[in-house]
């Protein structure tokens, strides 16, 4: 089964004079300075977007992703090169085979609301299901489940003009949505908007997207914004994508230094998680184990204490070697009476933001599960500390936040526990 929803190959947008020409010089290794009577917007682009992804393209004003994203939908004609959508090239097409794939294959946000002032909210909706020759009771139906999932109830009566900003963008976002199209393209979608608007838009389309599985090719200018949403990123520049990857490898693995440049200012903690800075846990002990083995694990790792597993990883609790020499003392023969259940762990893909309360809460490194509860990772305050920094590979050793009990005294306690015929 395929899973790829949009394909790009070779993408050339050149205006101006003799354009296949231009292409032909830039094939062979010109650059755009030497390009006479032409603009190359751009050079020789290639991606492919799978079902389901948001896809952003993100570069400065000048960089080419907004010819790029309108050459997806033929606003712009290649000048080289081909845009297929599933299974439909769009390249060469007639004005009237565009205009199908557009009703059916994919639909546009654009920056500006590009809304019908003369029509309602719900109307306006409603207005690519009227282009497809929808039924009007069965269109109307249609946009007004799609309405209320945007936030928009009660408003559906509305003209533009007595709406805020953030609801004409929500009008937008519902009248693309509505089609029910293959691929959702959003250009500059919420750059005209208020800060905090602009971050409640961005939530309701992760909400949405979690929710419908759109495949989305976002365009914006903003790194944070493309950070947030983004299940992948294209950098641009100068009309060339120069990276493609995941917010966390374009964070941490910039391909040259112009995207080194571009993300030094990104708030690191909104971006990486605890997947991207945690350690392999270097000691655990099994719920059935001995206090004897327990403190053994705990010498051998230099740590004061550490976390209590199952057979299959998920975590029990954590000890610490206090409360296990008691038991010695006592002569316990199982380390149950230490446990204690308060691991406070999180999820591998908790945000770096999310860790400092429960690092500080922590007794010792943070426990990192994964979607089963099982014990996958630790993060020390100290590795935590240098992944802000920008060296999330700073910090190889555990922490033991818990002071240990000095050696002398831990040896003094076993051996008279073996005198007594302890454990």
């Amino acid at each position: 089964m395929n899973d790829i929803a949009l394909k790009a190959e070779g993408l050339y947008k050149v205006f101006g004079r003799n354009a296949h020409d231009a292409v032909k010089k830039l094939q062979k290794g010109a650059s755009r300075d030497d390009l006479n009577g032409a603009t190359a917007a751009v050079i020789d682009a290639s991606f492919e977007v799978k079902k389901g992804e948001i896809f952003v393209v993100m570069g400065l004003s000048g960089s080419g992703k907004s010819t790029l994203i309108r050459m997806l939908n033929g606003l712009h004609p290649q000048t080289a090169g081909t845009v297929t959508i599933g299974e439909d090239s769009i390249t060469g097409v007639s004005a009237a085979e565009l205009r199908e794939i557009r009703r059916h294959k994919i639909s546009m946000v654009f920056q500006h609301f590009a809304l019908l002032p003369h029509r309602t909210v719900i109307d306006n909706v409603a207005y690519g299901l009227e282009i497809q020759g929808m039924p009007k009771e069965q269109r109307i139906e249609r946009a007004l489940k799609v309405t209320r999932i945007v936030g928009l109830s009660g408003w559906e009566e509305k003209y533009p003009s007595e709406l805020s900003g953030g609801m004409q963008q929500r009008v937008g976002l519902a009248r693309a949505l509505s089609a029910d199209t293959e691929v959702l393209l959003m250009d500059e979608a919420f750059s005209a908007l208020d800060p905090l608007i602009r971050r409640e838009m961005q939530d309701q389309l992760l909400e949405l997207q979690s929710e419908l599985g759109k495949t989305i090719i976002f365009i914006t200018h903003d790194l944070n914004e493309a950070m947030y949403i983004g299940d992948r990123i294209a950098v641009m520049r100068d009309g060339r994508i120069v990276q493609i990857d995941s917010p966390e490898e374009v964070l941490t693995n910039p391909a040259n230094e112009y995207v080194e440049q571009f993300v030094q200012d990104v708030d690191r903690t909104k971006v990486l998680t605890a997947d991207s800075v945690m350690r392999k846990p270097f000691a655990t002990v099994h719920e059935n184990s001995g206090p004897r083995a327990c403190l053994q694990a705990m010498r051998e790792n230099g740590i004061s204490a550490l976390y209590v597993i199952k057979r299959d990883r998920t975590i029990v609790g954590w000890v610490r070697d206090r409360d296990i020499l008691d038991l010695v003392r006592k002569g316990e023969k199982s380390i149950s009476g230490a446990i204690q259940h308060d691991h406070g762990a999180v999820s591998k893909d908790t945000p770096l933001s999310d860790l400092f309360i429960p690092s500080l809460e922590a007794a010792l490194a943070l426990a990192v599960t994964d979607e089963k509860e099982r014990l996958v990772g630790v993060v020390p305050r100290v590795t935590l500390l240098a992944a802000l920094g920008g060296e999330p590979d700073a910090a190889h050793s555990a922490e033991p936040v818990v002071e240990p009990l000095p050696e002398a005294v831990v040896d003094k306690i076993l051996d008279s526990s073996a005198e007594k015929g302890g454990l």
